[in-house]
């Protein structure tokens, strides 16, 4: 049950930082969500919109701090 509790605080902790990155960044006027290569469509009554360049770059960001993290515990 330590364990569980443990990881349940880091998960709560990853959220919130998550949580107020996202609203430091809504606040600027960075182009997230906004590059070219996502893609929307506006129908007539509809709108499908999917965030190909923004989800890419997030993914090559992660990726590269992840990489960053794991040579730094060894």
């Amino acid at each position: 049950m330590n364990e569980l509790g443990k990881l349940l605080l880091v998960v709560g902790l990853v959220l919130v930082v998550g949580g107020l990155v996202l609203m430091v960044l809504g606040r600027t006027n960075l182009p997230l969500g906004r590059l070219p290569g996502d893609i929307i469509y506006r129908g007539k009554n509809t709108t499908f919109y999917f965030p190909l360049a923004t989800s890419s770059l997030l993914s090559v960001v992660l990726s590269v701090i992840l990489y960053l993290v794991g040579r730094l515990k060894r």
